[in-house]
C-alpha cells in the first residue's frame, strides 16, 4: 500500500511584515476641549483624516478602559477610524479596543543650528524618484529627502524625513520633516496640493493663497505656522 502525504500538512505558513502609514492623533487633557479642537480641524481640512488610518497616542494623558472606549466612539462619530493605540496602559486595553502599536522611529529635535567641521559634515540621502506619482500611491522615506521628477496626482502620498522637492505640479498631500526635522522645506513647481505639512504643522488645499497656485514656490515651518512663498 502506498502512503500519500497531505500536501497541505507540509506547507509552511508565510507571515510577512509590513509597514503602514498612518495619521497619529495625541490627546491632550480636557479631553473635552480635545475633542473640540478636532471637530475644528475637520471643519477646516476634512479631507485630511477622510478615510485615513488613525493611531491614537496617549501618551499625555492617564485614561481608563472605559474612558478609552468612550474615547474612540467618539472619533468614530467623526469618521475617524482608529487603527491602533500607543503608549496606552495595557492593562486598560484588551477585547473591544484597537490593538497596542509601536512606532518603529522615534521623533528627534533638531536644534536651530549646529556648526560641525566641514570634514564631519554628511549629506543625508536623497530618493530620487523619475516617475510621475500616481493617485493612490504612497511614498514613506524617513531617512531623508525624497526628489520627483515629475508631478504629484490627487490622492497621492509624500513623506519624507528631510525636504521634499517636486519638479512638476503638487496635488496630493506632501510632508516634509516627518520624524521632527523642522528645518525640512517643501518645494515645487507649481502647488495645488491637498495639503502640505512639515514636522506635524499642516496647511490644507483651503487655506492656500491663490496667488501661489501659478508658479513655483516653497513651504518652510515658522514657529508652528506652515509659511508659503513664491519662488523667484
Amino acid at each position: 500500500m502506498t502512503s500519500v502525504a497531505d500536501s497541505r500538512q507540509a506547507t509552511t505558513t508565510r507571515f510577512v511584515c509590513r509597514s503602514y502609514l498612518a495619521v497619529v492623533l495625541a490627546p491632550e487633557p480636557p479631553i473635552v476641549e480635545w475633542i473640540a479642537e478636532i471637530d475644528q480641524r475637520i471643519k477646516s481640512a476634512e479631507s485630511f483624516l477622510s478615510g485615513a488610518p488613525v493611531v491614537v497616542d496617549l501618551s499625555a494623558v492617564k485614561l481608563s478602559k472605559l474612558a478609552i472606549v468612550h474615547l474612540i466612539s467618539e472619533l468614530e462619530q467623526r469618521g475617524i477610524r482608529v487603527l491602533g493605540l500607543e503608549n496606552a496602559d495595557p492593562l486598560s486595553t484588551g477585547a473591544g479596543l484597537p490593538p497596542l502599536v509601536r512606532s518603529s522611529h522615534a521623533g528627534t529635535v533638531i536644534p536651530d543650528r549646529v556648526e560641525l567641521p566641514a570634514q564631519d559634515v554628511r549629506k543625508e540621502p536623497t530618493l530620487l524618484l523619475d516617475k510621475p506619482i500616481r493617485s493612490g500611491q504612497s511614498i514613506l522615506f524617513p531617512d531623508g529627502d525624497v526628489t520627483v521628477l515629475g508631478s504629484v496626482a490627487s490622492g497621492a502620498e509624500l513623506v519624507a524625513g528631510g525636504s521634499i522637492h517636486v519638479y512638476g505640479t503638487l496635488r496630493g498631500r506632501a510632508m516634509a520633516g516627518s520624524h521632527g526635522n523642522s528645518r525640512a522645506r517643501i518645494f515645487c513647481s507649481k502647488i495645488e496640493a491637498e495639503l502640505v505639512a512639515i514636522d506635524g504643522y499642516y496647511l490644507t488645499a483651503e487655506s492656500l493663497d491663490q496667488k501661489f497656485l501659478k508658479g513655483p514656490v516653497q513651504a518652510w515651518l515658522d514657529g508652528d505656522a506652515v509659511k508659503i512663498a513664491a519662488l523667484d
